[in-house]
């Protein structure tokens, strides 16, 4: 067991140690202040034109608590301290609060969210491109109250959309840009009770590749949902669970095919060095399935047959950005949440980092001129860190004192409920005698569950381009595609654009100009 004198000894040493020279100055913090406010002052000249694209960033379960987590870890896995580090998405200048709950639920799940921030219109837990009227699991409350998503707006405009994720592509954020469904689970007919089949209700997979026919760009897992039952997966040979699940005996990568034009370049592909051989100059439409469910932990990935989000994120773009009239692209870094809900925070803040990096790349590949990105998260978790750590601790280390009730020490990082709850001999397992810095490791818990729960504060809206600063206080989570639509001159709200170009995209009416001459208070 460790010494509380010893932790205690450690934790003064490398908070005397790890104070940076530069930071012990007044004046640097007063100069940082000074350029900061310099930079929030040029924001008076509000970026009014119109986006030509829009890409949005959806971080499942990336609550405030993670980002933070993940800002440090970024820092110090470039052997920083950490906590001065700026992810990408800080770099943004605006930000926002989201208030997440579902109609029926004040702790949302992903279904009723993604309904939310892409169609516009609040829905009820666990379903997905439908109204509040539609009951989860109930297929005879879906016809009459299908809502459609910012990717079909832009879609009706002519521009060029795209899905990046690290789920299955049939998963319950990228579902609700295309489908509607009174079920999030219902990623097959194998996962659809006979009521609903037989009441004339299709699976995901089905309407992924029937609703919306021509998607540019899909990435991402699910591959056994667009097979057969029981076909073999061209990459898991052995693996029952990897076998195709579709009981109507449809290949739907083939529908996929059957649906191209002819005269314009589609390719399938199922791994990593495939995608990389690609030249993007000569792809019109991609569909990539990289495992049979979702995709793998960044630090698990098999660098031949796994591309990374930021490897996707670089080929969707090349592919959209051919359009002239633009494109919009989601981009779900997925699996921060399975992260949390298994209690391991090394796997979802390292996913957090990887999406941090696809920002990074978007970034690289546009402009803010006519670019719109905006950074959010669907949800949060019970997901927190503390314990009076010092400056640089490792984001995955010891507090630097036992706990002063049972004596023994414990992680910063904790969670409030889930897998991580173990009691040996009666008491709280004492972590130092584990590997808490392994990738799999199962943070302590304070309520044992099998899965952590997500958490329902508010989450954070990070946005930058063209109306980004219409991203601005605490909004209704509804309110997101919205903005997006209004800044791209998409969906119902329009009046505030002009004509349409000779190039085909509207410009800027009199409404943007009259924003960028008022006081934003005055406005909103």
């Amino acid at each position: 067991m460790i010494s509380p004198l010893l932790v205690l000894a450690i934790g003064t040493c490398l908070t005397n140690s790890l104070v940076p020279e530069k930071e012990k100055d007044p004046k640097y913090w007063r100069d940082q202040a000074q350029q900061t406010l310099k930079n929030a002052l040029r924001l008076q000249n509000l970026n009014t034109n119109v986006a030509k694209n829009v890409i949005m960033f959806l971080g499942d379960g990336m609550g405030v608590s993670t980002v933070t987590a993940a800002r440090i870890l970024k820092g110090q896995l470039h052997h920083s301290p950490g906590e001065e580090t700026r992810l990408e998405m800080d770099k943004f200048p605006y930000v926002a609060l989201s208030k997440t709950y579902n109609t029926n639920a004040q702790v949302p799940d992903s279904a009723g969210t993604a309904t939310a921030y892409l169609c516009g219109v609040k829905a009820n837990e666990g379903t997905v491109g439908v109204s509040a009227a539609t009951q989860r699991t109930q297929c005879n409350t879906t016809q009459g109250n299908e809502v459609t998503s910012i990717l079909r707006w832009a879609k009706d405009a002519g521009k060029s959309v795209g899905i990046v994720t690290t789920t299955r592509v049939n998963h319950a954020t990228p579902s609700a840009a295309y489908a509607h469904s009174a079920d999030r689970d219902w990623y097959s007919d194998n996962e659809m009770p006979p009521e609903a089949l037989s009441q004339g209700c299709k699976d995901i997979a089905y309407q992924l590749m029937h609703n919306i026919k021509d998607i540019e760009v899909i990435m991402g897992g699910g591959r056994k949902y667009m097979f057969p039952k029981n076909r073999t997966d061209v990459e898991y040979d052995m693996d029952e669970k990897a076998r195709g699940t579709r009981l109507d005996g449809l290949n739907l990568i083939d529908i996929w095919k059957s649906f191209k034009p002819r005269h314009k370049h589609s390719h399938y592909i199922w791994n990593r060095t495939e995608l990389l051989a690609l030249d993007p100059h000569m792809v019109d439409y991609l569909l990539g399935l990289f495992e049979p469910g979702d995709m793998q932990y960044e630090l698990n990935r098999n660098n031949v047959t796994d591309p990374s989000l930021s490897e996707m994120v670089k080929t969707a773009i090349k592919i959209l950005n051919k359009n002239p009239k633009g494109f919009f692209l989601l981009v779900e870094g997925g699996r921060i949440d399975h992260g949390h809900h298994e209690g391991k925070a090394k796997q979802a803040l390292h996913e957090a980092v990887e999406m941090d990096r696809a920002i990074e790349q978007a970034g690289t590949m546009t402009s803010v001129e006519d670019t719109l990105t905006v950074v959010t998260a669907d949800h949060s978790h019970v997901f927190t860190f503390g314990g009076y750590t010092p400056r640089g601790n490792s984001i995955f280390g010891l507090a630097p004192m036992v706990s002063d009730t049972d004596k023994k020490p414990f992680t910063a990082i904790l969670y409030g409920n889930g897998p991580g709850y173990k009691v040996v001999g009666g008491e709280r397992e004492n972590v130092s005698m584990v590997d808490y810095a392994h990738n799999n490791y199962q943070a302590q818990s304070a309520v044992p569950l099998r899965h952590e729960t997500h958490g329902g504060e508010d989450v954070a809206v990070f946005a930058k381009g063209p109306m980004a600063h219409l991203l601005h206080g605490v909004h209704e989570q509804n309110y997101i595609p919205h903005v997006m639509a209004y800044a791209a001159c998409i969906g119902a709200n329009r009046d505030h654009c002009a004509s349409a170009s000779s190039s085909g995209s509207p410009s800027p009416g009199p409404l943007p100009l009259l924003l960028a001459l008022l006081p934003l208070g005055i406005l909103f």
